[in-house]
């Protein structure tokens, strides 16, 4: 065949994409992160752990110990179902805080992300119906969209998802499952009360629900008393499913995560895992593992928790100066959002390329709805700026929704 032939040959378009890669979009939060990258933009969009309190020695120190002293193993293959000697670790952990667990509860994840897309490949089939609090953490939406579900937000209040709603929408919808973040939301910041969680628990449990209750932000408290999970609650025993994850008080880099979950889930998720990635990676299991047993993970712990204490504090003195007049917010526990809402008629999207050009940054509250958005809402992070910093962004957002 000629060199003129070749090219005169037909081409045929490649297949499209499959349907649920077209119907769900990127998360607002990354495409804001990638537009505010610049140094000079103050960014309360994301939910970045600060590095500077990140314990470099200590994690440096585990990873030499494991390179050096297991090489073999740590850069191996490892099982599907993580690290036995990390496995033991945490589920040590999970005892001591009041949920009684053995090491082959646990699945170790590539970050607790993972996990919830495990979830969704080993319980939802395109066109089952997944309930979850409104508003909701973004990234499970978009995980429970790729699977195809459809997502309906549960009617709750200050407290979280209300049970009477949940009883009506499981009896009328027959959902596979309530998804929440009951301790320090994102991207509220609430907490479920102890008396909310029981409730929940008891609708699971009379209506044949399962319950995914994640858990990244529960050891960041800086005010109040620890709430039990919900996974604690007689009612909820066997039916829910626990995520944890070391990004929010280790580092996100590590990409360590955990699903706690009734036998018969768990393996269902370790096979999903398998087509996935195999195992979570030894190495940084093992180093994770090392550090819990050489270092004080609840001192360090306690050491950000002040830190962030303290730059909650300065976020919450500098919003009234900031926020219009009539805007209300609220004070959270512990974790790393704060949840805002503007006076009608402000809309925090058409709000946002104004504040942007004053070099500093929110996520709009619209994206984080699976039903009605509420246009006037926003989410701060508090957690990665100094206190300095904080005041400095929040007279530029001032500057910026009073539209200077």
């Amino acid at each position: 065949m000629t060199v003129a032939a070749a090219a005169a040959t037909p081409v045929a378009s490649v297949p499209p994409l499959a349907a649920r890669a077209r119907a769900v979009g990127g998360s607002p939060v990354r495409d804001i992160l990638a537009v505010t990258a610049r140094p000079e933009v103050i960014n309360f969009a994301g939910g970045l752990p600060a590095p500077e309190l990140f314990d470099r020695e200590g994690v440096a120190a585990a990873f030499r110990h494991v390179l050096e002293e297991t090489p073999g193993r740590a850069l191996q293959y490892a099982t599907t179902e993580g690290e036995p000697v990390l496995r033991e670790l945490l589920a040590q952990r999970m005892s001591v805080r009041g949920l009684p667990t053995g090491a082959d509860d646990l699945l170790v994840t590539t970050g607790s992300q993972q996990g919830l897309s495990l979830l969704a490949t080993a319980l939802v089939e395109a066109g089952d119906t997944v309930l979850v609090e409104e508003p909701c953490y973004l990234a499970a939406l978009q995980v429970f969209g790729l699977a195809g579900a459809r997502v309906l937000a549960v009617p709750g209040d200050a407290d979280g998802p209300d049970p009477e709603a949940l009883a009506e929408l499981t009896v009328r919808e027959r959902p596979k499952l309530l998804y929440t973040v009951p301790t320090f939301q994102n991207p509220t910041g609430r907490t479920l009360p102890a008396e909310r969680r029981a409730a929940l628990a008891s609708v699971a449990a009379r209506h044949g629900l399962w319950i995914v209750e994640d858990d990244p932000y529960g050891e960041l408290r800086y005010d109040g008393e620890p709430v039990p999970w919900i996974a604690a609650h007689p009612d909820a025993r066997d039916r829910t499913v626990l995520l944890g994850s070391f990004s929010k008080v280790m580092a996100p880099g590590l990409r360590l995560g955990w699903l706690r979950a009734p036998a018969q889930l768990r393996r269902a998720c370790a096979v999903a895992k398998q087509a996935a990635d195999l195992h979570t990676p030894t190495v940084n299991q093992l180093a994770a593992a090392r550090y819990l047993a050489v270092s004080d993970l609840d001192a360090h712990v306690a050491r950000v928790a002040g830190v962030y204490r303290e730059r909650r504090d300065a976020m919450l003195a500098g919003l009234p100066d900031a926020l219009p007049k009539g805007s209300v917010w609220n004070r959270p526990e512990g974790g790393m959002f704060l949840w805002a809402r503007l006076p009608e008629p402000y809309d925090t999207t058409a709000l946002l390329p104004a504040v942007v050009r004053q070099d500093v940054a929110y996520v709009p509250g619209a994206p984080f709805h699976a039903g009605e958005p509420d246009r006037s809402t926003l989410r701060l992070c508090f957690v990665t700026q100094t206190p300095q910093e904080i005041a400095e962004g929040l007279r530029r957002l001032g500057r910026g929704i009073g539209g200077e």
